[in-house]
């Protein structure tokens, strides 16, 4: 056979498919855990910009609404202070420019009221640059008195406010250089706000002047400052409540869907086995019973020598119809309902059937006093559990030892219950496959005992949890639900 030819073959194929890799299973929680993660960050980081864009917002224009009404109230206040003839807006009187077209009014008395707004709107609080512009966009006045005379071009929003005649305002954490009217003798700090106020004529139609004012409010600056600490804050803390209610969550309910899908499994492994060991029970019980007759009879005619070879067969007969009855009785369902058993009677009742064997074997008992608890149980089934527990503590002390039942707690809906044995104790693989079906370690045991129990205490709502140390003993946990008066 050639190369190609060998490599064509199904066993060749058949080997590369066994050892290609595993799939990993598809891990829920983890994957919810970083996508949901990704998806609260963003909608949080969302929120927390719309949030602190629209506090900004609404801060500086709230201010520039209100420096407007001051500027604008001012120059009506001041206008109505002075008497001159024609003039009936500051707007009119602002710029100097204009004092030669009006030779029948007093130029003392224009200068006057013009410096009184002027002077007003020098000491504005929290200014940084303030400029008054003619309607051809030259600078007329200035804080800064190098503008003074400069024709502003290509400002959009200063066109904007004269073309619309309407109040323009921005805000600015940087200064543009490239910007002429941009001329601060004392440099803003941090976020500064420009605010474009027009002033009309008489008849509200034409713009006069337009009032630039550069402000750098500070004690908006620290309301806005803290509003954005709070807005942050509690976009962090809702995002992280959010997160961990829906992890929390999700955490309980992959939980429940691994012990789901666990108990599923084990429901059908229990349905396959228990209809295989029927059949296989069913079936031997009647060879058995026929064996054990014939061995009777023969024992009965034959006198000699094989009598103990018949007494063998009959004793190997009777172990393997105990375990027949054991596997029938593990492998069968278990659809009784929940009754109200007195634990300490049930456990008192299972000692006395073992207290022969206990004294043979030197095994001293300590029990704590139960104070007479009901649980939810049956009485022959919570029998089967004390008994199988029993019977393993015995296994594990023939040389003697201590067993010792102590109530470990109780509250309104459960009590916990130990059984304790200082036997030899288990190695770290006996106690991984302890409650696996068939499992033993015992001489002629069948391995369904510990799977009964934790059978019998899931089916009526309670767990089993077994620890132990090799040449330690082992302790046996048992938490049921109380039954309520």
């Amino acid at each position: 056979m050639d190369l190609q030819s060998r490599l064509d073959s199904p066993s060749v194929h058949e080997a590369a498919h066994d050892q290609a890799p595993a799939k990993r299973p598809f891990n829920l929680l983890r994957w919810y855990a970083f996508v949901s993660l990704a998806i609260i960050l963003s909608v949080a980081v969302g929120l927390g910009l719309i949030s602190s864009r629209f506090v900004i917002n609404e801060s500086v224009e709230r201010d520039a609404l209100l420096t407007a009404q001051f500027i604008q109230s001012i120059a009506s206040a001041e206008v109505r202070h002075v008497s001159i003839p024609n003039v009936r807006t500051m707007g009119e009187l602002l710029d100097p420019r204009l004092d030669q077209s009006f030779p029948e009014v007093n130029p003392e008395a224009r200068r006057n009221a013009r410096g009184e707004f002027l002077d007003h709107v020098a000491h504005l609080p929290d200014m940084l640059l303030a400029n008054i512009y003619a309607p051809d966009r030259t600078v007329i006045w200035s804080s800064n008195p190098a503008l003074v005379g400069r024709m502003i071009e290509s400002d959009e929003d200063l066109d904007h406010a004269f073309d619309n005649k309407v109040r323009v305002s921005a805000s600015y954490h940087n200064v543009d250089q490239a910007r002429a009217e941009q001329k601060f003798i004392t440099p803003p700090e941090s976020l500064f706000i420009e605010n474009y106020i027009p002033l009309f004529d008489a008849d509200g139609v034409n713009v006069t002047a337009m009032v630039e004012i550069y402000k750098e409010p500070r004690d908006l600056i620290g309301r806005i400052e803290h509003g954005l600490l709070m807005i942050w804050m509690a976009v962090a803390v809702g995002a992280a409540l959010v997160y961990g209610g829906l992890y929390w969550l999700m955490y309980r309910a992959n939980r429940h869907l691994q012990q789901q899908q666990k108990r599923l499994i084990n429901n059908e492994t229990f349905v396959a086995l228990g209809e295989m060991s029927s059949a296989v029970a069913h079936s031997l019980r009647n060879p058995l019973a026929s064996i054990r007759s014939s061995a009777e009879l023969a024992q009965e005619v034959e006198e000699g020598p094989a009598q103990k070879n018949i007494g063998d067969i009959i004793s190997q007969v009777d172990r393997m119809s105990h375990w027949v009855r054991q596997l029938l009785q593990s492998l069968r369902p278990l659809n009784d309902e929940a009754q109200a058993v007195e634990l300490e009677r049930v456990l008192q009742d299972s000692l006395q059937a073992f207290s022969l064997q206990l004294r043979r074997q030197g095994v001293e008992v300590q029990v704590d006093p139960l104070a007479n608890v009901q649980v939810l149980s049956q009485a022959v089934l919570l029998g089967q559990i004390f008994n199988s527990l029993i019977a393993n503590a015995l296994e594990a002390m023939s040389d003697g030892g201590t067993l010792r039942v102590e109530q470990v707690r109780q509250s309104r809906k459960t009590l916990t219950l130990r059984l304790c044995d200082s036997g030899k104790g288990m190695t770290d693989e006996q106690l991984r496959m302890a409650f696996r079906p068939f499992y033993t370690t015992k001489q002629g045991g069948l391995g369904v005992g510990l799977v009964l129990v934790k059978r019998i205490m899931e089916r009526f709502g309670g767990t089993v949890r077994l620890s132990s140390r090799e040449g330690e003993g082992t302790r046996v946990q048992l938490s049921f639900r109380v039954a309520r008066e």
